[in-house]
């Protein structure tokens, strides 16, 4: 069987790397993408080291579209073929709707829904050339609720994603490609732990949840792996949600 070729954006740090470390242990050819070349080199290593097929990283800012364009044609050029991409590149930035600023706004949606729009659009343009695709693209569990502690912003671009979502997999239904989303609760990771601040709004947060415990990123990453397999080929326009239960309350 032929090794599938995955590119995988924001795989630095948090859920991204833990799904390019699940792919890798599946023996699959990986693009990494982010903006630090010394962590995306030493993620390289560590992915050949534990199974990869091959795997490379691509210095990228997905808020530059001559950037992804050229991302997306590295890695076609290096393997001959795109199977699966994870739209995973995200920011979170929290605060009072008093305080929302247009840059604050510009920083936040520019990566996370003009990034997304941008590689959803070159990543279509080579799938559908070769007829097959599957794609997942990261959300939270904010892009379905609301979030009530000062994410308006945050929770507005994720509600963003997921509507992009659905839309971009009724485009591709006809052509092969699959889209869907993964939503997110709490994981143990960087943004998480920014996100809920000192020990005892972790516990408060924590409490609130069914399982009475944060996902691990593996978790996360199993799931996008099953998403974005042939184990799934029926799915496409769904938001599937990892959160222990929050949502469903």
């Amino acid at each position: 069987m032929t090794a599938p070729v995955v590119l995988i954006t924001g795989a630095l740090t948090g859920i991204g790397r833990a799904t390019a470390l699940a792919y890798a242990r599946e023996g699959a050819n990986i693009v990494i993408s982010g903006r630090r070349q010394d962590a995306g080199d030493a993620l390289v290593a560590a992915l050949k080291e534990i199974g990869a097929a091959d795997a490379v990283f691509i210095r990228a800012d997905v808020r530059e579209e001559e950037a992804v364009s050229a991302m997306v044609d590295r890695a076609v050029e290096r393997f001959g073929r795109l199977n699966i991409a994870v739209n995973n590149a995200g920011k979170g930035i929290l605060g009072p709707i008093g305080e929302v600023t247009p840059e604050k706004y510009a920083e936040l949606f520019d990566t996370n829904v003009l990034g997304l729009l941008l590689c959803l659009k070159h990543e279509f343009r080579v799938m559908e050339a070769h007829g097959k695709g599957s794609i997942v693209n990261i959300s939270s569990i904010f892009g379905h609720v609301g979030f009530r502690t000062g994410g308006s912003v945050y929770a507005g671009s994720k509600h963003a994603v997921e509507g992009i979502t659905k839309s971009v997999a009724l485009e591709g239904a006809s052509k092969g490609i699959r889209v869907n989303a993964v939503a997110p609760g709490p994981i143990e990771t960087e943004m998480f732990e920014r996100a809920v601040g000192p020990a005892a709004h972790r516990a408060r947060f924590i409490g609130m949840i069914p399982q009475k415990r944060a996902g691990a990123p593996e978790e996360a990453a199993n799931l996008i792996v099953f998403l974005a397999s042939d184990k799934s080929p029926f799915v496409t326009g769904e938001i599937v949600t990892i959160d222990g239960g929050y949502a469903a309350g």
